[in-house]
């Protein structure tokens, strides 16, 4: 008597998917669909399994490729073709899933077997140029068209895994097809809408920040030429809100990881201070998230860089249902303030902010974390985009308006040296003054031993470009410029007191330069800008009280001038020059100061004694020194334009990472809902294994008209 034995689950084998066994047959070269002419609208009905094809991709060599590749291209092609089915979204939506993964493998690849010319063999096909030009006008009907989101969502993936194809964009081939037919109307349709912004905002400025950056500094490209004349005002609104909302989320959360130190036990304060000792995985999650924003950042950087119009956002309050910028609805009021009676004041910590706002912070923030290349980086590129906006005139008009406050939270390092001054931290004040506290805790918070002289240089450069506003407009803001001058004497002495060690490594003397030069921009025109007479006086007293500063560098300058061999001998000599107002200044006051002292028979005056004998002897001349309130434009290239090839592959190689999953996670939740809205048969049990026979666990169609049965559920056959 034969007993049957019943398996274990552990044995039981799952068949393939049909959709499986189709990739695998397509892979071997064999032609399913030539004895049914209804094969391909069956297989886009089949749910496509994205790790299956790729797989199959991967075992691709130089000699089976050329006997799939008529395959390969004729998948294809059909999938393009069936794009245009937007009668049934389900074949709609199969068809771009499959073409993302298709794309996806392919350079996938290529970048793992970069000696597989994989990408020639199948992009170089004679017809692929036109099905690519297909493939665009189909995905700008998507993209406009009464479509389902899932559609419209696997339409903007697809169009991200071809962008981000390869790490260097202007070597991806696809990039042409997108250059020729560009989709630049149908983003800024999307971003205008509040609906479809909030659904796919995020993908579309990432889009076009990957697309302006193809060949930018080398051929045309018309999505550089289109971004630089913008001028819809809600396009530009929700381009800047995608933006405006990742930052303060961001900030939001630092807020809240600080409110959770702060509120746990001193038990939990101790093990935090022990962990951070070493390579705690808070730090490298904050470094993962702030290297999430450098696609946003970027997208930023490119539209204060191109579209004047963009400016017209910065300071606009961000929030889902805001209309465009106007004079009616640009803030939000809240109950003034006594000193500021007339001027609305926006706090972060209660109201939607605006794009500034949400820059600023999120600067202060990185700031702090100055230990990798990543922080580094995302902190040079928070300080292009702050040169450019203080470049422009209509920003600047903004940030200096007093009757437009703000109260921004600005994070500051913890030091041992200082105390922070809690008065200035969130005062209402314009966004100018909030700029400079911004500029001068960098200055402070950063004199270390690997010292970042390219972010100082570009800090530096913003400050003085601020200053040339002041006076050029005549606009006097009420700022306590001295703790802009402590930093910046701070900063000298610091240069001064490590010129052996910092020397070898880079042009100190340029960077002294710079800062000595806002000092004499204030001598010669501080008359232009500076809110009261009293800040003359105490800029006087700040040079006299810190002459050593001065006298050192000048004896530092006088050494290197006899120095045959110092490669920095022209800003020797500049700086040479530019230090003889302010000796002169030291020089005559405090031979001022000496004789008074000998007159009262003191030895220790106070500050009001020195100031009172600053006030009674102006009485010096001093050289004029031209182009003081003169500097170089910003241009890209070519000083920066290494830095934005890394920042662009930096952020590709990011947003491939994601869409992997986002394209998996949407191949498997496509729901079955949306083919019963549409009317579209929907598989069931009963047919799965109508037209099939299972041997040792494989799936094997019996005939090609059956095809659609499998997508519903697989049979699983217990062995005996």
């Amino acid at each position: 008597m034969t007993s049957r034995k019943r398996s274990g689950s552990g044995s039981t084998k799952r068949p393939k998917e049909k959709v499986v066994y189709i990739y695998e047959l397509l892979c071997r070269g064999e032609d399913p669909s030539t004895d049914s002419p209804e094969f391909w609208n069956e297989f886009f009905l089949l749910q496509p399994n994205f790790e299956a094809l790729e797989t199959e991709i991967g075992k691709f060599n130089t000699e089976t490729l050329q006997m799939v590749k008529p395959n390969l291209n004729m998948l294809i092609q059909k999938c393009i073709e069936m794009l245009n089915a937007d009668d049934h979204p389900k074949r709609l939506c199969n068809s771009l899933q499959t073409l993302c993964s298709l794309f996806y493998g392919i350079f996938k690849k290529a970048n793992v077997d970069p000696t597989f010319n994989i990408l020639q063999e199948v992009f170089g096909h004679e017809k692929m140029d036109e099905w690519l030009k297909l493939l665009m006008q189909y995905c700008n009907r998507i993209l406009l068209g009464d479509v389902t989101e899932n559609s419209r969502f696997m339409c903007l993936k697809l169009l991200m895994v071809l962008v981000t194809g390869t790490d260097n964009v202007n070597q991806n081939a696809l990039f042409e097809p997108l250059m020729m037919h560009s989709m630049f109307d149908a983003f800024v349709r999307l971003l205008s809408d509040p609906t479809t912004r909030g659904q796919h905002g995020h993908d579309i400025v990432i889009l076009l920040t990957i697309l302006v950056n193809y060949r930018k500094h080398e051929a045309t490209n018309p999505y550089v030429v289109q971004l630089s004349i913008l001028a819809d005002e809600l396009a530009l609104n929700g381009y800047g809100q995608m933006i405006s909302q990742s930052l303060i989320d961001f900030c939001r959360q630092y807020i809240q990881s600080l409110n959770n130190v702060q509120s746990s036990s001193w038990f939990s304060s101790l093990s935090n201070i022990v962990g951070n000792m070493f390579v705690s995985d808070e730090g490298c999650e904050r470094v993962q998230q702030i290297k999430a924003n450098n696609g946003l950042l970027l997208a930023l950087y490119e539209a204060v860089h191109l579209n004047r119009n963009f400016i017209t956002t910065l300071a606009h309050t961000q929030a889902e249902s805001s209309a465009p910028p106007s004079p009616s609805n640009t803030l939000s009021l809240t109950q003034p303030t006594p000193d500021l009676a007339s001027a609305p004041i926006i706090d972060i910590t209660q109201y939607p902010t605006n794009l500034l706002v949400a820059v600023f912070q999120y600067c202060s923030i990185v700031m702090q974390d100055n230990k990798n290349e990543s922080s580094i980086a995302n902190l040079k590129l928070c300080f292009l985009i702050l040169t450019c906006i203080s470049e422009d005139q209509y920003a600047n008009s903004i940030m200096h308006d007093s009757n437009l406050t703000f109260k921004v939270m600005l994070h500051r390092a913890q030091m041992r040296h200082r105390k922070l001054n809690v008065d200035r931290v969130g005062k209402s004040q314009p966004l100018a003054a909030t700029l400079l506290d911004l500029l001068v805790e960098f200055i402070v918070s950063h004199l270390m031993k690997k010292f970042p002289m390219e972010l100082y240089l570009l800090c530096i450069g913003v400050i003085h470009r601020i200053l040339c506003y002041q006076k050029r407009c005549r606009v006097r803001l009420n700022y306590p410029w001295k703790e802009l001058w402590s930093a910046l004497i701070g900063l000298l002495r610091f240069l001064v007191n490590q010129e052996q060690t910092l020397v070898k490594k880079c042009n100190i003397f340029h960077l002294s330069l710079q800062v000595v030069n806002i000092f004499n921009l204030f001598i010669t025109y501080g008359d232009t800008f500076l809110a009261t007479t009293n800040s003359y006086d105490e800029l006087y007293y700040e040079l006299n009280r810190e002459e050593k500063v001065f006298t050192e560098i000048h004896a530092m300058v006088l050494r290197y001038t006899t120095m045959p061999e110092c490669e920095y001998k022209d800003d020797v000599i500049k700086l040479l020059n530019a230090l003889v107002n302010i000796l002169a200044i030291v020089k005559h006051f405090q031979n001022k100061i000496k004789e008074w002292l000998a007159e009262q028979g003191l030895s220790t005056p106070t500050e009001d004694q020195i100031l009172d004998v600053v006030r009674k002897n102006y009485d010096l001349t001093l050289k004029l020194q031209d182009s003081l309130d003169q500097y170089e434009r910003y241009a890209e290239a070519p000083l920066h334009t290494n830095f934005f090839k890394t920042m662009v592959r930096d952020v590709v190689n990011d947003t491939r990472k994601h869409i992997y999953g986002y394209v998996k996670e949407a191949v498997s939740i496509i729901p079955e809902q949306e083919m019963l809205l549409t009317g579209a048969a929907v598989p069931t049990a009963t047919a799965t294994n109508a037209g099939t026979s299972s041997t040792s666990g494989t799936t094997t169609p019996t005939s090609t008209s059956n095809i659609v049965t499998e997508s519903a559920t697989i049979a699983t056959t217990p062995s005996t």
